[in-house]
């Protein structure tokens, strides 16, 4: 069965989130959904989460799973607000979250009683784990390079890869974070290439094409397996690793620290929840300074 699925556009990340669903009134999945945030003057908000959920209840969707293909670095998970109001929802990544949040534990100084088992969420997959949505039938590829925790998921005939592959002319994802490695990645798109070339792809991130003169492409969400082999500017089918590797530590090095991560990572590793409040009703993030 071909899923339905329905980008969402979160213009200020750029991030696509997507409801995959069998049918109106049917079973379906959240798939990485943006919480607003606004760096200026830290305030959360539920704008874009809302339009999800009220695209949900205007189809009869009975969500049974809102999936996050990893900890992102670019935008804060709405999964915690969105588990609240969708009862039955389980919130759900891979299993190399407790990686990660043994990491940006030592990262933020949370303490030993911040938790690094992957408790926060309801489900951690295994690589290769199948679940269904529904009708629906998926499966988990982990696809660790850009992040330990990175997977993919393939539902139906729809595949979601999170940050490891953009749009064909946007290439692949960086790989210079904690726990990222090229050749990793590299191995890992190998995995995805091995699909059908007609499985369709839903990317995680689109900046659309600017040219000087106004012209370009807009945002995009959609393309295929065998458009990325043939025309992905990193990595297409006769690409080597080893050629993958040297470009992509190479154009690593030039890339800035997206504006976001601090605090998205502070939240995300918590499943998208914020901190605790302090006695003062108010909640903190932290901020590591001049850390080596």
């Amino acid at each position: 069965m071909a899923p339905l699925v329905r980008p969402f556009f979160h213009p200020g990340s750029n991030t696509w989130s997507y409801v995959v669903a069998e049918g109106a009134g049917g079973a379906a999945a959240i798939i990485d959904p943006v919480l607003d945030f606004d760096a200026t003057d830290a305030r959360t908000g539920t704008a874009s989460a809302q339009a999800l959920l009220d695209h949900v209840r205007a189809h009869g969707l009975r969500v049974e799973w809102i999936l996050e293909t990893h900890a992102h670095a670019d935008h804060l998970s709405a999964g915690d607000w969105l588990r609240r109001q969708l009862p039955g929802a389980r919130l759900a990544i891979g299993e190399g979250i407790r990686s990660v949040q043994a990491t940006f534990r030592r990262v933020f100084g949370l303490g030993a009683d911040f938790p690094v088992d992957g408790s926060q969420f309801d489900h951690l997959f295994r690589d290769g784990e199948t679940f269904a949505i529904g009708a629906l039938q998926a499966r988990v590829i982990g696809v660790p390079g850009h992040t330990a925790d990175s997977c993919a998921y393939l539902v139906g005939d729809a595949l979601f890869p999170g940050d490891s592959l953009f749009m064909p002319d946007g290439g692949t994802a960086r790989c210079d974070f904690p726990g990222g490695d090229a050749a990793t990645l590299y191995r890992s798109i190998q995995r995805m290439y091995a699909l059908p070339d007609a499985t369709r792809v839903f990317v995680c991130h689109d900046y659309g094409k600017r040219a000087d003169d106004g012209s370009g492409r807009e945002v995009a969400c959609e393309t295929t397996i065998g458009a990325q082999k043939r025309g992905n500017v990193h990595l297409r089918a006769d690409t080597t690793e080893a050629d993958f590797v040297a470009m992509r530590e190479a154009r690593d090095a030039t890339l800035a620290v997206p504006a976001l991560l601090l605090p998205a990572l502070q939240v995300n590793i918590r499943a998208g929840a914020l901190p605790d409040p302090d006695p003062d009703g108010v909640r903190y993030l932290r901020l590591p300074l001049d850390r080596p």
